[in-house]
């Protein structure tokens, strides 16, 4: 016992205290089960070791109560969690239904005539948009000699590129062909 270090108590009771709780615990005939009661001492060293004892029991935390499950810890949670959700989906919907109305737009202005302007009215569940389209602008034609150079162009273009199969490189040689027919006649079609 003089060997061993002094024990630090972080809530160490009073000698007077003590005095009161070790008669209370005389007084009482049956002591609780959990907590060893004293017996009436002789020696001094049996004394201290007593003392220590109920300091410790009475000193110990009691259980912790059993953990909550996850969903119940975190409830507060769920309803945010349930917000987020929807949002992304209601997200995700109203983007597929922009894709799906900017193509109904583009088959809609290639539908109706280009010579002049025109509103076409584009179905949409919610709401209509018109759409106005812009009269096609007519190009000058490109003169001959641009036009031969540029199908040489695509002719070197056309001998650059390395055919995968037997019907690719087929194909690539009609493609050549008629380019060199464009390029030796005199007057090229306008298409």
């Amino acid at each position: 016992m003089s060997n061993e270090a002094p024990k630090l108590y972080v809530h160490k009771p009073k000698k007077a205290q003590l005095k009161k709780h070790l008669q209370q615990q005389s007084r009482s005939s049956p002591p609780p089960p959990p907590s060893p009661s004293p017996s009436p001492v002789t020696s001094s060293s049996s004394s201290s070791m007593e003392s220590k004892s109920t300091i410790s029991s009475s000193s110990q935390v009691p259980p912790t109560p059993p953990k909550e499950s996850f969903a119940r810890r975190y409830k507060f949670l769920w309803p945010l969690l349930l917000a987020v959700n929807f949002s992304i989906g209601a997200y995700l919907f109203m983007r597929t239904k922009k894709k799906e109305n900017i193509e109904e737009n583009v088959t809609a202005v290639t539908s109706t005539p280009t010579s002049a302007v025109t509103t076409a009215s584009v179905s949409n569940s919610s709401t209509s948009h018109p759409v106005v389209t812009e009269p096609v602008k007519v190009l000058e034609p490109i003169p001959l000699d641009q036009q031969r150079e540029l199908f040489k162009w695509i002719l070197e273009e056309k001998r650059k590129i390395k055919p995968k199969d037997p019907e690719e490189k087929k194909k690539i040689d009609e493609e050549k062909a008629i380019l060199k027919q464009f390029i030796r006649a005199k007057s090229i079609p306008s298409f």
